[in-house]
């Protein structure tokens, strides 16, 4: 195969928010129940921390608002109050640290920020070029012993490779003597120059009874590596540069090879052609079909290859014409050979190279392809499969884990040989990362949510938008950490991590979004706003904290915004201590909250607040009964509630 291979490829946000009007002749009480208020709780945040008040969830929240939204000189800004309060950070805000200061030309501070991030993500290759894992050979041995594989049956003593499954038979290309005085040997190999053959497979995918394809396919140049439509009409497969009589040579004088095209006309193949992105100075091989035929990837040499031969996809357009090749990229292409690819009914790539870490020769690859046309991580099938030869031009049938491949490795019968064998054990280990999007306060579903699913170096892998019962799914694999980002209109755009477990299953991640706008009325808990559970108090004491301040200031902040809202204050604790105790405790706190919300400018006829002790637990939590502390925490609660707007 060592030359063959390279004579088969020729070398082979705007948010808008409706302030809801009324009627003038409504009356007053009704004009109160029906009138919101609109709170942006960033613009508070920022307002709070114009103050001088140090939170690292704030500035975080602060940050990636701007960053999100593209606003990168805001977003430094708020990235520096972060690292300037804390070195405790996930390795990723370094990165966005670094991109918002480039924004503003501080080009030495961000060169620093991508060090430390080089630093904390493992060389994450956004910083710098991927370097390689010392570590592949373990990688290989984890993936190994997976394939029970034995001789195909059908090889010669001459060249036998590239199988192509299809109607309860196989294609494959091969170099045997026939016997035909017309037959001619290549210089280059002393191997006859390759026709297509096909033989039976059982039900058992076993083969036998090889004869020879159709002749008006076969020539006295190399054909191979055929690929059909589902409907079996239509075929694409891999020529010498010969049609018609005629050789097509490149400025070399070299015949390369192309994709050619042919279609089942009265039971016979005919109308054979050139694929139009074809040419006689670069070489093209190897198709294969994607499931829904919609795209055609191939092997190639042509203009923006990355390394000796990449391989590529074009898409097939509906009326048989074809789009612009696409490099695959260099998440599976290298500077060595990429060859023989085979996609699966399940969106998975299998691949020769000799540019990623392997066993020796050419090796046998495989990757997810997403749903957006991204590919997960390039894996080494493993040994037996892979050798220290080359091996290569894998296809399996994915229902049965059953298919072939081909090799010179050594025991062979000829200078290559086909192997058929079943897998008994998957590679690829795939979760079902799931779960429904909330609102923070009301808890109802979110619906048309956009999700984008990044891996740990937030490189993207898939998009997608919440059912009309706020549910979203991902497939993942096992084993992987992950990066969820929601975004909605109207609320705060969020992102949560996730480590997936290393077993087939499922992993729950439900998502909560904020609203960026909270919208209250009347009777409503103006905490909730902010997510303030509770004003915390030393213990026994009523004096106000500093974390307590931080809330506060969100409450006056809203206050000075809108001088006609009053709040009623009420104060809450478990049922631990006595009765007496935690109605007078509770009362205490209450008047402290307003007593400092006056002190910082709110009229005091503005603020009303009393102490309920534990008189209006919320859960089962009373004397005598036995609760978790975070069954406690429900019921030490503190609650702003709107009385007047």
């Amino acid at each position: 195969m060592k030359k063959n291979i390279l004579l088969c490829i020729a070398i082979v946000s705007v948010f808008s928010c409706n302030i809801y009007s009324q009627k003038a002749k409504l009356a007053s009480a009704d004009k109160k129940y029906d009138s919101y208020a609109y709170i942006n709780a960033i613009k508070t945040y920022e307002r709070i921390a114009e103050k001088g008040y140090k939170s690292v969830m704030m500035y975080q929240k602060l940050g990636n608002a701007y960053y999100f939204n593209a606003e990168l000189d805001k977003a430094a800004k708020w990235y520096g109050e972060l690292f300037a309060a804390t070195s405790d950070v996930e390795p990723e805000y370094y990165f966005r640290y670094a991109q918002s200061l480039r924004s503003i030309g501080e080009n030495d501070k961000a060169n620093e920020m991508m060090n430390k991030f080089n630093q904390l993500s493992d060389n994450d290759n956004r910083g710098q070029l991927f370097k390689k894992n010392q570590n592949y050979l373990d990688a290989i041995k984890e993936n190994s012993g997976r394939f029970k594989i034995e001789n195909a049956g059908i090889n010669s003593k001459y060249s036998d490779y590239g199988t192509t499954m299809y109607n309860n038979k196989i294609y494959f290309a091969t170099a045997r003597d026939t016997g035909s005085l017309g037959h001619r040997k290549h210089s280059w190999t002393d191997q006859f120059f390759t026709n297509l053959y096909t033989a039976d497979l059982s039900d058992e995918m076993t083969a036998s009874n090889p004869k020879k394809f159709d002749k008006a396919i076969n020539t006295k140049f190399h054909e191979s590596t055929p690929v059909f439509t589902k409907d079996g009409t239509t075929m694409y497969f891999t020529r010498n540069n010969y049609l018609d009589g005629k050789r097509g040579k490149d400025g070399k004088n070299v015949i390369l090879v192309k994709l050619y095209k042919a279609t089942l006309v009265d039971n016979k193949w005919a109308n054979t052609t050139a694929l139009s992105f074809t040419s006689d100075n670069y070489s093209t091989a190897h198709p294969t079909l994607s499931a829904d035929e919609k795209t055609l990837y191939f092997a190639s040499d042509m203009p923006g290859t990355l390394g000796q031969s990449d391989i590529f996809k074009v898409k097939i357009n509906s009326d048989g014409s074809f789009g612009t090749p696409e490099n695959l990229g260099n998440s599976i292409n290298t500077a060595g050979r990429e060859t023989f690819p085979f996609v699966n009914d399940e969106n998975e790539l299998y691949f020769a190279s000799d540019g990623h870490p392997g066993l020796g020769g050419l090796d046998i690859f495989v990757s997810k392809i997403n749903t957006n046309g991204t590919f997960n991580e390039v894996k080494n099938i493993g040994a037996d499969a892979n050798s220290s030869k080359d091996d290569f031009a894998f296809v399996i049938d994915t229902k049965s884990r059953k298919g072939f491949f081909s090799s010179n490795r050594d025991g062979g019968q000829g200078f290559d040989d086909i192997y058929q064998f079943l897998e008994t054990k998957r590679l690829i280990c795939e979760q079902l990362l799931y779960g429904e999007i909330t609102d923070l306060n009301s808890k109802i579903l979110l619906p048309d949510t956009k999700l984008t699913l990044y891996d740990s170096q937030f490189n993207l892998i898939s998009t997608t938008v919440s059912d009309e019962k706020g549910n979203y799914s991902f497939a993942v694999e096992c084993g992987k950490s992950y990066n969820v980002r929601a975004e909605k209109p109207e609320y705060t755009t969020i992102e949560q991590k996730v480590k997936v477990p290393k077993e087939n299953g499922k992993t729950y991640l439900p998502l909560a979004l904020e609203k960026e706008q909270c919208k209250v009325t009347i009777g409503d808990d103006l905490g909730k706003c902010f997510g303030i559970k509770m004003i915390y108090f030393d213990l026994d004491k009523s004096d106000i904290r500093m974390e307590a301040a931080l809330d506060l200031e969100k409450i006056l902040d809203v206050l000075n915004q809108y001088p006609s809202m009053k709040l009623d204050i009420r104060s809450h604790t478990d049922s631990r201590a006595s009765f007496k105790y935690n109605e007078a405790l509770s009362d205490r706190r209450a008047k402290s909250t307003i007593a400092w919300l006056v002190k910082n400018g709110i009229k005091a006829n503005r603020l009303t607040g009393k102490g309920y002790g534990e008189n209006q637990l919320v859960n089962k939590c009373s004397d005598g009964v036995q609760c978790t502390e975070e069954e406690h925490q429900m019921n030490r609660r503190s609650e702003f509630i709107i009385t007047d707007l």
